[in-house]
């Protein structure tokens, strides 16, 4: 008996599961034969279709066109291990070392850091594409990590790099850094200014002030090699980085260009054994209302600032003397005060306006005369 329901034993959607049940035989055969019966390893090929890749980024063309125009005023500077007699007559050995330099001027003249040249009298310097030339050791400020070299032959077509200025830097600036880092030639590094106003200790154990910080990466090689900004002009020279394994970790240090391009002609021109100084120890330091200030945090005995009455005590309530002027020039940092000084000369009297117990209720301003003693170099 049939009803209008049709065939009792026969189920709605049997001939679908049937169907995928024999895909799926079928799709797990082909894999077994694909798996344990793999066709020919090599067939026929071309090299694929190159795709145009259209025009470089305009950030891409800058650090192309920066390399370009700044790298030929790098070079690569080869200290060669041995022994020497030191001042004492006593025979010392001195490690080989490498780093980097740039061309200052078309006479010849090197600048780089002091701790890669150390207490060397001459270094093998190579510029780009031309072979090692000697260089003499004209003479260095350990105090700021800086050295000046003359090459013996310079070649007719230096290329001297183009000095840019420090006092107006911001966070957040692209910078480019050419160095040799691990002996690798001509390497270019990108990143940003990540700080500014960073103290650090120089290999005399003397701190820098002013020093930039950046997340371009430095390695050891890149030591006095230069930190340019977008423009290609020279903004500082690559010092020190801050790392615990000693290669780089986003922290790298160079010192400003203001303070190179004061102190390297006084270098070169043999000005250095004695340089006028107040006589005091100090630091940098930011105030509530975001001004920046230097503080006194030391006063040598029996210096100028020691019989003027300069104080530096440091406590909960009080802090040492600021230093808010030095002859009617303001003082924001520890290389404004050495700018002023470079205008006068041992023996000299200057006016110094400070500010005393700036931390107390009642804080007072108050000039006071000084007279500038010598600091003794090399």
């Amino acid at each position: 008996m049939t009803t209008g329901f049709g065939d009792q034993n026969h189920r709605p959607g049997a001939g679908l599961t049937l169907a995928l049940a024999g895909a799926a035989f079928v799709m797990t055969g082909y894999l077994v034969y694909d798996r344990f019966f793999p066709g020919p390893l090599h067939s026929d090929a071309q090299p694929r279709a190159i795709v145009p890749r259209g025009e470089l980024a305009a950030f891409e063309e800058v650090a192309i066109e920066i390399n370009e125009r700044c790298a030929p005023s790098v070079v690569h500077i080869r200290s060669p291990g041995g022994v020497r007699r030191n001042g004492y007559g006593y025979v010392e050995r001195v490690p080989e070392g490498t780093g980097t330099g740039f061309v200052w001027d078309a006479r010849g003249y090197i600048v780089t850091n002091f701790h890669v040249v150390g207490n060397r009298d001459s270094v093998q310097v190579a510029l780009r594409g031309l072979e090692e030339e000697v260089a003499d050791v004209v003479d260095f400020e350990p105090e700021l990590d800086i050295a000046v070299l003359k090459l013996r032959t310079p070649p007719s077509d230096l290329s001297p790099i183009a000095i840019g200025t420090s006092k107006d830097l911001k966070v957040g600036q692209s910078v480019f850094a050419i160095g040799n880092p691990f002996g690798l030639n001509h390497t270019l590094t990108t990143g940003v200014i990540s700080a500014l106003d960073r103290v650090m200790q120089s290999v005399a154990d003397t701190p820098i002030s002013g020093v930039i910080q950046t997340d371009a990466a430095i390695n050891p090689g890149n030591s006095g090699g230069p930190l340019l900004d977008s423009a290609g002009l020279l903004i500082g020279m690559n010092t020190a980085i801050k790392s615990p394994s000693g290669g780089s970790s986003g922290i790298g240090f160079a010192v400003p260009v203001d303070t190179i391009n004061r102190v390297v002609p006084r270098l070169i021109s043999g000005e250095t054994n004695r340089r006028p100084v107040l006589g005091i120890y100090t630091e940098s330091v930011t105030f509530r209302d975001g001004s920046k200030h230097v503080i006194v945090t030391g006063v040598a005995e029996g210096s100028g600032a020691a019989q003027a009455g300069i104080r530096s005590e440091q406590t909960e309530r009080y802090r040492g003397d600021v230093i808010l002027e030095i002859e009617g020039e303001t003082i924001r940092t520890r290389d404004d005060i050495s700018a002023v000084l470079d205008n006068h000369d041992v023996g000299d009297i200057v006016s110094v306006r400070i500010l005393r117990q700036p931390a107390s209720p009642q804080p007072r301003e108050m000039t006071v005369r000084i007279k500038l003693a010598t600091s003794v170099r090399r």
